[in-house]
């Protein structure tokens, strides 16, 4: 099993996601990760993708997503020339008691403290999918009360990269 991380650039219209994503339902694939935005051209919507599986069911994923009326692009990401990222929100137990030990950590990770009250506190983190896991672990011995976090989105490196284009 491998990690891809694909980058799709559809019609930005309604309906494309849900046709994204039915797509691999239909097929069985996992998402384990997704997010979408537009892009610098408010016709095109980008889609960021992460999946495991084998090689040749990665493959079969492109194809059929490529095959799509809407997909003007489908290209896989490699994490050495790109950049991934993620934002979180979490919001932990901290009282008098703890508060200046989670406040440590969060300077450690350089994750801001968004929102302080008497029994808790909301940290904000962006980073690489790895430094949010880290830092979750470090967490891990408070009480987190709530989190939310978002999927990945990614870049290539450098300046536009030539990629085949579907239509």
């Amino acid at each position: 099993m491998q990690k891809e991380v694909l980058s799709i650039l559809v019609d930005n219209h309604s309906g494309v996601l849900t046709r994204v994503a039915s797509l691999f339902g239909r097929r069985g694939f996992n998402i384990d990760s997704l997010t979408v935005s537009t892009t610098d051209d408010p016709k095109t919507s980008r889609i960021t993708i992460v999946v495991h599986d084998d090689a040749k069911v990665l493959e079969q994923i492109i194809k059929q997503t490529a095959r799509l009326e809407e997909t003007q692009q489908i290209f896989s990401l490699d994490a050495s020339h790109s950049l991934l990222r993620e934002l979180l929100l979490v919001k932990i137990e901290a009282d008098e008691k703890n508060r200046t030990e989670v406040r440590e950590i969060a300077e450690i990770y350089k994750a801001k403290i968004i929102d302080l009250s008497r029994e808790s506190m909301v940290m904000e983190l962006t980073g690489e999918p790895d430094k949010i896991d880290g830092f979750l672990d470090v967490l891990s011995p408070y009480k987190i009360l709530e989190m939310c976090r978002t999927g990945v989105t990614a870049l290539e490196r450098g300046g536009i990269q030539k990629h085949p284009r579907v239509k």
